[in-house]
């Protein structure tokens, strides 16, 4: 049985006090929630890892890095490397956000090398993959995402997809107000799935847990997640106010 998993992805928000007490807060708001299959997720800044790792501890709280290094180690001046973050206790990377792609150029070539190292050192991956507004008004989302996740992920082994967890997220509906509708983040889920059923056996496909990420909000929360391939939301906004993270644990 696949987990639900709502993760929040700070972004670059929170200075170390912030995190502190964010963190003190939530832990306490989360240990009222009856979790069953739900996973809760934060991703703070690389200077709060440690300690959001730390006020965590004993809590079900996991905590994530939100990029990595592809390199082990060197003259990789302002990089961040697996061994780093596991070194902290943060046994999580989200990689491939849409921000990465667009800001700071990785490639799906790029992704699938980061994407190995992060296994090499026995991290999860949040693998992010998503369409421009551009793609989806041309029809030309579903060949976007297929080769988002074709060149970045189809290389691994069906042991491998173990330690993987998809996140859906259309570039146009980050951070704009707008959102996929839920019959569209379904469809894509769908899509998704069954891509990754025609190359791994069918098991792989149904217990890799997929995420929508898109302005996902306390209001449409709860129809979003009840959709059949809707495994829980990776949340921007939403996810730095304790009251909005809490209630969209509660929705799913």
């Amino acid at each position: 049985m696949r987990s639900k998993i709502v993760a929040g992805n700070w972004k670059m928000n929170k200075t170390y006090q912030e995190t502190k007490s964010f963190v003190k807060e939530l832990t306490k708001e989360v240990k009222k929630v009856k979790l069953d299959n739900t996973r809760v997720i934060i991703a703070p800044s690389f200077t709060n890892l440690q300690k959001a790792s730390k006020k965590t501890k004993g809590c079900k709280i996991e905590v994530a890095a939100q990029n990595m290094c592809a390199m082990e180690s060197g003259a990789f001046t302002g990089e961040i490397s697996a061994s780093m973050i596991k070194n902290v206790h943060v046994d999580i990377v989200i990689l491939g956000h849409s921000e990465r792609r667009e800001y700071f150029g990785e490639t799906n070539e790029s992704l699938a090398a980061k994407v190995n190292t992060a296994l090499k050192n026995k991290l999860e991956v949040i693998f992010c993959f998503g369409e421009v507004l551009e793609d989806r008004k041309s029809k030309n989302h579903f060949k976007v995402v297929e080769e988002q996740i074709k060149e970045a992920l189809f290389h691994l082994t069906s042991d491998d997809w173990k330690h993987i967890i998809l996140a859906y997220e259309p570039v146009w509906a980050i951070g704009t107000g707008e959102t996929a509708s839920p019959e569209q983040a379904q469809e894509m889920h769908a899509f998704v799935r069954e891509l990754v059923a025609e190359r791994y056996i069918s098991d792989v496909s149904e217990e890799v847990s997929i995420l929508y990420g898109g302005s996902v909000k306390p209001a449409n929360a709860k129809e979003i997640f009840s959709k059949e391939d809707v495994d829980g939301g990776l949340i921007g906004g939403a996810a730095l106010k304790v009251d909005d993270f809490v209630a969209l644990i509660k929705a799913i």
